[in-house]
């Protein structure tokens, strides 16, 4: 008897105004600027490319060491370090445009006003950018003083100034906001296209044989598997909130079935971040993985699995 060929699986994904060719992104600060991977992965596979959040001047970082090994992940405090957004749009953007890459850019600022001259500067470039990831969230400047995600109020503020690079907006939000539902309902307000779920969560390690901290400003934020339940849950109460905001879920992606798990909850699209640094190549597989699991289950469009868990029955009980 012949074998019935499947069909391939749809992995076209949207979020929001923005299509993709499949839902798997590199995140935001783990394939750099450019096209700094191109040597060992195709940056052109993965649905987008999120680049390292850029300010609008030139910004040095915090002193090393900056990244470190946790048992679940890792722990990084590199502090925002870029070129600047006119320097960047000038050296990095057309080689990721000659690469085929489909580009999210991503800002960050210390005040209203430098997320509006970040965006103001990106926005004779914008296209050559599918969409702008408004970083609200990095716990690794000044011991997160300028931590816009922890404020319903502050979040719309910096997104509204963002506003003037005219692209679909994605606020990248983190738990270390009382009420993440709270906050995201306030970007969506401000004009927010989608929310990214989560930013990587406060933390630190001490060095016990030099009785200090590892990293050299002290704290950083966590990332990688021992995140990726929290992350799952923001992802799943945002999506019970509001069905129809677009998602991009992030937080320990790096298999197949991670990226399953956070559409199940509400994403629509996910992020590979900390697997990368073990793997270049780790969106690439997570994205065939994710199209195998479909094919041997019978869904025939990935898009069908955002939100399928909340449409399932009450579960019974013995």
């Amino acid at each position: 008897m012949r074998r019935r060929r499947r069909r391939p699986v749809d992995l076209r994904v949207s979020v929001g105004a923005v299509q993709l060719p499949n839902p798997v992104l590199c995140a935001s600060g783990t394939a750099g600027y450019g096209t700094e991977l191109s040597g060992v992965a195709d940056l052109a596979a993965p649905g987008a490319v999120v680049v390292k959040s850029l300010s609008a001047e030139p910004w040095p970082g915090n002193p090393a060491p900056r990244v470190d090994a946790t048992p679940a992940g890792m722990i990084n405090s590199v502090g925002l370090q870029g070129p600047g957004v006119a320097a960047w749009a000038t050296e990095q953007l057309p080689a990721l445009h000659a690469a085929g890459v489909r580009v999210v850019a991503s800002i960050w600022g210390r005040s209203v006003e430098e997320y509006r001259r970040a965006a103001e500067l990106l926005a004779p470039h914008r296209a050559g950018i599918v969409a702008l990831e408004v970083n609200l969230s990095c716990p690794n400047l000044d011991a997160g003083e300028h931590l816009f995600a922890r404020s319903p109020t502050s979040t719309a503020a910096a997104l509204e100034a963002s506003a003037v690079a005219g692209l679909p907006l994605w606020a990248k939000l983190s738990l270390v906001a009382p009420d993440i539902v709270a906050v995201a309902a306030a970007a969506r307000e401000a004009g927010a296209a989608a929310v990214t779920l989560i930013n990587t969560v406060p933390g630190m390690v001490i060095d016990i044989a030099e009785r200090r901290p590892v990293l050299g400003a002290g704290a950083g934020g966590v990332s990688g598997p021992a995140i990726r339940p929290q992350a799952v849950r923001a992802v799943w109460e945002c999506h019970a909130a509001f069905g129809d905001l677009p998602i991009v879920g992030v937080g320990g992606v790096a298999r197949g079935v991670d990226a399953v798990e956070m559409l199940m909850a509400g994403a629509c699209a996910v992020q590979v971040g900390t697997a990368t640094f073990a793997s270049p190549r780790a969106p690439q597989r997570v994205c065939a993985e994710l199209a195998d699991w479909c094919r041997r289950r019978g869904v025939s469009s990935v898009g069908d699995l955002t939100g399928a868990a909340h449409r399932a029955g009450p579960q019974e009980t013995s």
